[in-house]
């Protein structure tokens, strides 16, 4: 978490945000927190990126 220095606000959004049980589409998407973004396909997350890094997909 230090070392790729994401933030614990961002971190319990990412929980409030899953345990909303979201609706992700099929097809690739991506969920920007702020200090990093989940990547994912269909209901399966697949990896995270840092903030400067450019996702792919269907913004949530």
């Amino acid at each position: 978490m230090r070392d790729r220095k994401i933030s614990l606000t961002d971190l319990n959004q990412l929980r409030i945000w899953i345990e909303s049980k979201p609706d992700v589409s099929e097809g690739s998407w991506y969920k920007d927190f702020g200090s990093f973004k989940l990547c994912g396909e269909g209901s399966y997350p697949k990896t995270f990126l840092l903030a400067g890094q450019t996702a792919k997909g269907r913004k949530l």
